[in-house]
C-alpha cells in the first residue's frame, strides 16, 4: 500500500478529559473537534493511558488495520456524521459504537462504509 492512501491524525487529551483531533487547516469550531459519544473510550483503549494517540486513518485496507464499520448515516440531517462500530481492537472483542461527528466528512470528504485504522508505533 502507498503512503498516499493512508493519513497520520493526531488526538490529544486534555486536562478537562476530553479528546480532540488536530486538524491544521480546519476553519469550524473547536468544539466540532471533540471526540464524543464512544470515540473518547476508543481513545481511552488504544491509546492505553497516554495523552496523545497518533493513528493512521484510510478508506483503504492496509496490514495491520482495525475497521471501523459505519452502522447509521446521519450526514443529511442536523449534526451529521454517523454512528460505527469497533468490532474488534488487536483480536479483542470490543463492540464499541461511537458517533463520528461530520468533521468525518470534512476528512473523507464523505462517511465511508469502514474506516481503517492503526496506531502509529
Amino acid at each position: 500500500m502507498s503512503l498516499e492512501t493512508k493519513s497520520l491524525y493526531s488526538f490529544n487529551k486534555e486536562v478537562d478529559g476530553k479528546w480532540y483531533i488536530d486538524l491544521p487547516g480546519y476553519e469550524g469550531l473547536k468544539a466540532d473537534l471533540e471526540m464524543v459519544e464512544g470515540a473518547d473510550k476508543m481513545l481511552d483503549y488504544v491509546g492505553e493511558g497516554n495523552k496523545n494517540v497518533k493513528l493512521f486513518l484510510s478508506e483503504i485496507d492496509f496490514d495491520g488495520a482495525s475497521e471501523l464499520h459505519l452502522m447509521h448515516d446521519y450526514s443529511n440531517q442536523t449534526g451529521g456524521g454517523g454512528i460505527y462500530l469497533l468490532k474488534a481492537y488487536k483480536d479483542v472483542e470490543l463492540n464499541q459504537e461511537m458517533w463520528l461527528c461530520e468533521v468525518t466528512e470534512w476528512v473523507f470528504g464523505k462517511l465511508p462504509a469502514i474506516i481503517y485504522f492503526k496506531k502509529a508505533d
